[in-house]
């Protein structure tokens, strides 16, 4: 049997026209020493966000398998691969975003799986993971609550690494299990859990639909059954899978295959 002969690496201006190629980049990703992103708004991003928060992340995650839900252009799933994890699996509904995250994940030498997937059909993947990472995603969806919900149910095998555009106060109001319908000052309090609407564009962005204050991130874990383990990062926070809200189920369930085969 002939071996094959091995695989030439990419010189700098070959990675330099790729990375060109696959533009415009969200995620800043050094690929070789090119970087692809290097004038982001937001400085060297996500790296600058990773950074604070990765220490609440398992540094070791041999034999674990994670999903990447809104990958972009793969740097979660990069990050997780690195930490040993036995398979790591991203999704996005953007091509575009896929094709960077294939190309990264190569230039990083990881055995990364994409597929073409949004988050209101994780069903179709009909497993669970020891990790679900759900970064900059929710804000962008129609049907947020939704989201959780599918991946509670679907996908959710134990940790979920959550993080949402924030907008509003950062308290947390106490919040009673119930009010007389009478009773309306709780809401005008602004640690009260608020979702403000965004029925235009946000930043330039259209598909910057919510912006939930630090209350009502907390509150939507809890209720779609996720348990509040810490909060690193301003914005992120990382739970873990706990039984869901007798009465809250999914209102569309978004069956899985072992369902479908009934």
């Amino acid at each position: 049997m002939t071996t094959p002969p091995p695989v030439r690496p990419l010189t700098e201006d070959e990675i330099r026209a790729r990375v060109t190629a696959l533009g415009p980049w969200f995620h800043n990703l050094d690929l070789g020493g090119v970087m692809t992103a290097p004038d982001h708004f937001l400085g060297d991003y996500p790296a600058v966000k990773w950074k604070r928060f990765e220490a609440a992340i398992p540094a070791d995650l041999t034999g674990r398998t994670v999903l990447d839900i809104g990958c972009n252009a793969g740097f979660y799933a990069i990050e997780m691969k690195k930490r040993g994890a036995e398979r790591v699996v991203g999704i996005d509904f953007d091509e575009d975003y896929l094709a960077q995250a294939r190309f990264a994940a190569e230039m990083a030498g990881q055995d990364i799986e994409f597929r073409r997937l949004s988050v209101y059909d994780v069903a179709a993947l009909g497993e669970r993971f020891d990790v679900v990472i759900f970064m900059g995603v929710l804000y962008h969806l129609r049907h947020p609550l939704l989201a959780l919900d599918l991946i509670h149910r679907h996908v959710a095998g134990d940790l979920l690494v959550f993080q949402s555009m924030q907008r509003g106060s950062n308290a947390v109001a106490p919040v009673a299990d119930d009010y007389p319908f009478t009773e309306t000052a709780h809401f005008d309090d602004p640690g009260y859990p608020k979702m403000h609407f965004i029925e235009h564009h946000y930043s330039g962005d259209p598909t910057n639909w919510w912006a939930p204050n630090r209350a009502c991130s907390e509150a939507m874990l809890r209720s779609a059954g996720f348990e509040i383990l810490s909060h690193p990062e301003e914005e992120v926070f990382v739970c873990r899978r706990a039984e869901a809200p007798e009465a809250n189920a999914a209102v569309y369930p978004a069956r899985g295959p072992e369902e479908s085969a009934r």
